[in-house]
């Protein structure tokens, strides 16, 4: 039996088992590549993979990557999946543990963003919460938190973790990355560089701590960690990969081991904006003056009020501010928004 059947059965790929198998409660499975690599589906979804003992890591890093944490981002998906059907088939070698993650399942095969209540908020403990208690997705952050805590003790080289999503909202930047708020800690080159390999044009730089997927790598596992936003929402098949081929492209590099290849033109300069302020839904009347059609990255001049509730509002300060992620449908405490601005020192623009 090949290592495809051994993984996924009747399936013809990874991506397939996961939509039949959204909810499953299944074991461990492990096989081997003709080259001695070694996968293990830890669970639905969940893939741990390891290059044969030898074989030389020359980043010496592990990596982790995980797709379809809100279910109806489907194009980070197709191109996870992609990358393991090449590896499977022996089309290139593994030199670097890696740990690959297809995060909601169940929200995949509904079409949604998640199913009841928002996975990308679950993290660092969250899912523990009271009001959490007995949903299916908080047992999913749980168990993904358990997952990457194992490969991070397996393998205590650099660690790395790229979250991959597509973005609600349209955007006056395409493809952006947020790196997740650490005390004392700065984006490396390195780091800056893959973003650009990637066709990732544009950083923001988090202001706190969070209970995002990334966040929690960040803070509990000190990963390198970038929520990295990629394009548009569209459903499995009408997506064009050609535009995600900077990421395929440079995730394929990461797990094969070459360096890093010197940025290039038109992706030799990555913007660079910091988060001033996390709109969060008060539930005190709370009242956004954002239209529903608002872009990423649209302007607003000092002074603007953005939101307001029955006890307080918030108005741009002293330079103008832009908006990130605009959504007013979220539960109280839950974030409607981000404010950034252009890394202090800088003059970019925001479009």
């Amino acid at each position: 039996m090949s290592a495809k059947q051994d993984l996924f059965g009747t399936n013809c790929d990874w991506l397939s088992h996961a939509l039949d198998n959204p909810a499953a409660s299944l074991p461990e499975i492990k096989t081997f590549l003709p080259d001695g690599t070694r996968i293990s589906r830890k669970a639905v979804g969940v893939l741990d993979i390891v290059p044969p003992a030898g074989r030389s890591n020359p980043n010496a890093e592990a990596i982790i990557v995980s797709a379809g944490v809100h279910g109806n981002e489907t194009a980070p998906i197709e191109v996870l999946n992609g990358l393991v059907s090449e590896l499977i088939e022996g089309e290139w070698e593994l030199a670097c543990p890696v740990l690959l993650i297809l995060g909601n399942p169940p929200a995949m095969v509904a079409g949604k963003r998640f199913l009841e209540v928002n996975l990308n908020r679950l993290f660092d403990g969250a899912h523990s919460r009271n009001e959490y208690e007995g949903l299916a997705e908080a047992a999913r952050a749980q168990e993904l938190e358990e997952a990457c805590r194992q490969f991070a003790m397996a393998n205590p080289q650099a660690l790395y973790h790229y979250d991959l999503h597509t973005a609600i909202r349209p955007s006056h930047r395409e493809r952006f990355a947020l790196y997740p708020f650490v005390e004392g800690r700065t984006v490396p080159v390195d780091q800056r560089d893959f973003l650009l390999e990637a066709e990732v044009e544009t950083l923001l730089l988090q202001h706190k701590a969070g209970t995002t997927f990334s966040s929690f790598s960040s803070s509990l596992l000190k990963a390198e960690s970038f929520t990295m936003e990629l394009g548009k929402v569209r459903p499995f098949g009408q997506n064009d990969l050609g535009r995600f081929s900077g990421i395929q492209d440079a995730l394929r590099r990461r797990f094969r081991g070459p360096p890093s290849p010197a940025p290039q033109p038109p992706f030799d300069h990555l913007t660079v904006f910091e988060v001033v302020h996390e709109i969060l839904n008060t539930g005190k009347n709370f009242r956004f003056h954002i239209p529903d059609d608002v872009a990423n990255f649209t302007e607003y001049q000092p002074g603007t009020v953005i939101w307001e509730d029955d006890e307080t509002s918030y108005r741009v300060g002293h330079s103008p501010e832009a908006i990130v992620f605009p959504n007013p449908e979220v539960p109280v405490g839950h974030r409607v928004g981000l404010m950034i601005r252009p890394e202090t020192g800088s003059d970019e623009s925001f479009i």
